[in-house]
């Protein structure tokens, strides 16, 4: 009896262990308990085509890039890489600056098929995490597997960003921005509504948040020429933005209002200093008088719709410039 249930104990630990899934490549062997209880990086019910069409857009308006990471949520190594890309304070800074991030669900290798072929991805054959860098038009820059980024039970973050930097777009110059947006409005008739800011200020990214609404831009794009300056990314950014502010100091984000010669006609210094995204009464009130000053071509009743646009924000309560 002793001896037959010493010989049954090994063939029941046998079929166990032969009942578990194997994992479909080395890398998935990460997926662990720890990994299952994390809180999921991909939106499993999402069409990757429209969030990477959203994210083309978002890089062709701040020139940037797009950095595609094929997996799953079942992926260890996924996970620990999102978390190097967002925990490693120089992955998040070029993360922050030069990409834009989308998660690709691949299921089990069989979801966004369309996608991965028509971006050239062969991310079954490498594993997961696979990067896929795309440029500003939508196309493949670099395919990358990301086994050689890994050092250890993790990723190497100077490997990342090494890999990161390789790739990301190449500089706007500032001077070449404006000269541009000088030929369209003078073309057009219209003012030029030059902006400051940059990655980090999140006021600047409220601005043009509120600017790219469609009933918003239908008006602002009617009456002028849309001018972001990065001041820290765009070459001499920074240079551009002292002689505009005619070397005074304040927060971003910073703007003004000039005619097709770069001649100043209104700007965001109100009585007391930069008033920024306005939110606050006296802020609207500035801004609004900023467009009656500008001498455009907009109507009482368009500056009245940005003006209730701008103060259904109001309740924010916080002024708009740092």
């Amino acid at each position: 009896m002793a001896r037959a249930h010493r010989s049954f104990v090994p063939f029941v630990i046998a079929a166990l262990l032969a009942a578990l899934p194997a994992p479909s490549t080395a890398q998935d062997v990460a997926t662990d308990a720890s990994h299952a209880a994390r809180a999921p990086i991909y939106d499993e019910a999402a069409d990757a085509n429209v969030l990477l069409a959203d994210a083309v857009a978002k890089a062709r308006k701040e020139n940037k890039r797009v950095l595609v990471m094929w997996g799953g949520n079942w992926c260890g190594w996924c996970h620990l890489l999102d978390e190097t890309l967002h925990t490693d304070p120089d992955c998040r800074r070029e993360m922050l600056y030069e990409y834009e991030l989308v998660h690709v669900d691949v299921g089990h290798g069989d979801k966004h098929a369309d996608l991965a072929a028509r971006l050239g991805a062969d991310h079954k054959a490498h594993g997961y995490p696979y990067l896929t860098v795309v440029d500003a038009d939508g196309r493949a820059v670099v395919h990358q597997e990301t086994g050689s980024l890994e050092d250890g039970p993790k990723h190497d973050p100077q490997k990342v960003l090494a890999f990161l930097k390789a790739h990301e777009a190449p500089p706007r110059d500032v001077a070449q921005v404006l000269a541009a947006a000088q030929d369209e409005a003078r073309a057009s008739g219209r003012r030029l509504f030059v902006h400051l800011g940059a990655p980090w200020c999140g006021w600047c990214h409220k601005l043009e948040d509120w600017m790219a609404r469609p009933e918003v831009a239908a008006i602002l794009g009617s009456a002028f020429v849309d001018v972001k300056i990065d001041q820290e990314r765009m070459t001499n950014g920074m240079l551009v933005a002292t002689l505009l502010r005619r070397g005074e100091g304040g927060g971003i984000p910073w703007f003004a209002f000039l005619d097709a010669d770069l001649r100043p006609l209104a700007d965001s210094d109100g009585p007391d200093g930069n008033i920024g995204f306005p939110v606050a009464p006296a802020e609207i009130d500035h801004f609004v008088s900023m467009l009656e000053r500008a001498d455009s071509t907009l109507t009482s009743g368009q500056i009245a719709s940005l003006r209730t646009s701008l103060e259904t924000k109001s309740a924010t309560g916080a002024a708009g410039a740092h």
